[in-house]
């Protein structure tokens, strides 16, 4: 496999567990690998994958030392199994569902990882005025219920959970306390712990000193570490549910998520769904897909949801202001909306020379590989 180098392309929708009595719901925005020929390359090509976290992640890496990329590879899946046993909310004993228990007007202590991505939620709960926040477990639990029991959610059940959702209930108590100020709040991490993921797999690859990968969270958060071999970069066919559109960016030490409600084809109805607006407690009404690159893959997943979920009007201004960020709304019929605060997402015939001559412009490969943040 050493002459070929990965692309990744926006397919269909695929299954992804909410729990094992539930079977299968969604993950949307949906990347397939690719392979074109890169007949410039005679760079080892190594490729692992491991089913964690209810999904599949997938790593590639070029590296000329493909017994130590193959270490890498597996530390950094490992890196991941790790994390699925803080931050699960369906493993009872994982440490997101011992805080889930007794965090209640109570200071838990809490891993170092489950604090930073609780803390790096509430950034994006502030930045989305609410719209992005980790507190609705509660209205994902009922409405999980609802579709076991084939009806909508009553108004009065919602009604109910008012006082359980509210990222300001949550207090960060340094360095390690967590304390919730709700009697029946409960944290779901599942719109940005594949993210935070990807970023400490990422790290565990550079650690290695490994130079030139992709990692590949379930099919819809993608992180490219540097660029293939006599490539700009990493490059990625986004989601596109009019099939005319066929938007694509160039990954170079960045990340790219994708949001889309479940269709209620797929749900054999048209009330439910797996994205929740917080503030009515209703699964969100929309058949829009939404793709973001962002620095990081926390960045990358927090700001898929939060911007699905505040659409075009107001997403724009939260992109535009953020250096390293671009958005692109596709509709099925194959309108577009697009904001930019720095990367380019490229629409059309000549989509992909166009991404290739823009991401010639960057600095890719020559970017700060530190630690994500």
């Amino acid at each position: 496999m050493a002459k070929e180098w990965f692309t990744w392309r926006a397919t269909a929708v695929r299954s992804m567990r909410w729990n094992s009595g539930l079977g299968a719901a969604l993950i949307l925005g949906c990347f397939s690998p690719v392979f074109a020929k890169n007949p410039q390359s005679t760079t080892p090509l190594v490729h692992k994958k491991k089913y964690i976290m209810g999904t599949v992640y997938e790593i590639v890496a070029y590296d000329g030392t493909p017994d130590r990329a193959a270490e890498a590879l597996d530390n950094a899946l490992n890196e991941i199994v790790r994390l699925d046993g803080v931050m699960s909310n369906y493993k009872p004993e994982s440490d997101l569902s011992r805080l889930n228990r007794n965090g209640h007007f109570h200071a838990e202590t809490v891993s170092r990882d489950l604090y930073e991505v609780i803390r790096k939620s509430l950034k994006y709960s502030r930045l989305s005025n609410g719209q992005f926040d980790i507190t609705v477990g509660p209205l994902v639990d009922v409405w999980k219920a609802a579709l076991r029991a084939e009806r909508a959610a009553s108004a009065e059940e919602l009604e109910k959970l008012r006082d359980c959702v509210g990222y300001e209930k949550i207090q960060l108590l340094p360095p390690e306390g967590v304390e919730f100020h709700s009697s029946c709040m409960r944290i779901d991490l599942g719109s940005i712990g594949k993210g935070y993921a990807v970023d400490r797999a990422a790290d565990i690859l550079r650690s290695y000193g490994i130079e030139s990968a992709l990692i590949n969270a379930g099919q819809s958060t993608i992180y490219g570490l540097g660029a293939p071999p006599g490539k700009p970069g990493w490059l990625v066919h986004l989601r596109d549910p009019s099939s005319r559109v066929d938007p694509q960016v160039l990954l170079c030490d960045n990340s790219v998520s994708t949001s889309e409600q479940t269709p209620a084809s797929l749900l054999g109805n048209d009330w439910a769904g797996h994205i929740i607006d917080p503030q009515t407690g209703q699964p969100v009404r929309t058949n829009v897909a939404l793709s973001i690159v962002a620095k990081t893959g926390t960045a990358s997943d927090a700001l898929s949801t939060t911007l699905l979920l505040v659409g075009p009007e107001k997403g724009k201004p939260i992109v535009k202001s953020m250096a390293d960020a671009a958005a692109i709304w596709v509709t099925p019929e194959g309108q577009i909306e697009v904001a930019s605060g720095g990367p380019q997402i490229v629409v059309g015939r000549n989509a992909r020379k166009n991404a290739e001559m823009s991401s010639g412009k960057s600095s890719c490969g020559s970017t700060d590989r530190r630690k994500t943040q």
